[in-house]
């Protein structure tokens, strides 16, 4: 090998090995996990609640509540696994009378009374309230809620609907088949920014709703 040629070769991989040395931190360690999947569409794997009486699998989806039978209490499906920022992705469809209501729940805890309730954020499902935020069992009301224009535009009623949650350092975004409805940012640095995720079925009715393609991609604390 001559010299002069190697020399030119030499000075790339030197220049290189600098470069990479000197690489702004976080540019390819930050890299964000691919999505994964939170329900298989077969087993209640990872998930709690009354699997019994009030939540079952069809089709491949977790379905809550009755078309036979009003609903007395709300009730909840939920991870075993609590998440902190996150981009989470699924389907649902709600269908039935009289008072039709469902919602995800996230950044959560299940509370000891009543045991059927939930504390935390929800993205909400229903007749003044698709794709909303509200506060269940604590500030009790809804933060923000979208344009009503909005959403009759893009709901695709009795039918399955396309839902995204991003939360991260408290700032909450809220999607219905890929349009955006809310943007806020939680004032309050006393409400916590982690917990469970779950899955509702409002009381009234007769209501049923059913959730699939769940899938939930975790992000970096920036």
């Amino acid at each position: 090998m001559k010299l002069k040629a190697a020399v030119p070769g030499i000075i790339l991989a030197v220049l290189l090995v600098t470069l990479y040395a000197f690489r702004p931190v976080g540019l390819s360690d930050t890299r964000q996990p691919r999505p994964v999947s939170l329900f298989d569409g077969k087993t209640f794997r990872g998930w709690s609640g009354d699997t019994v009486g009030m939540w079952r699998i069809r089709d491949g989806a977790l379905v809550g509540g009755s078309l036979e039978r009003e609903l007395p209490k709300n009730d909840f499906l939920t991870t075993n696994q609590s998440y902190k920022n996150f981009d989470l992705e699924l389907e649902f469809k709600l269908v039935g009378r009289g008072f039709v209501n469902a919602g995800v729940q996230f950044h959560s805890q299940r509370l000891t009374n009543p045991p059927h309730e939930m504390i935390g954020y929800q993205a909400d499902l229903g007749d003044g309230f698709w794709a909303s935020l509200y506060d269940e069992s604590r500030r009790n009301k809804t933060l923000v809620k979208p344009d009503s224009a909005l959403i009759a535009r893009v709901l695709r009623r009795n039918d399955w609907n396309r839902y995204r949650v991003r939360t991260q350092n408290g700032r909450i975004q809220i999607w219905l088949n890929d349009q955006p409805t809310i943007d806020y940012t939680e004032p309050d640095t006393s409400i916590p920014q982690s917990g469970l995720i779950g899955l509702q079925v409002h009381s009234g009715g007769p209501v049923e709703v059913s959730y699939r393609r769940l899938r939930i991609r975790e992000l970096g604390n920036f």
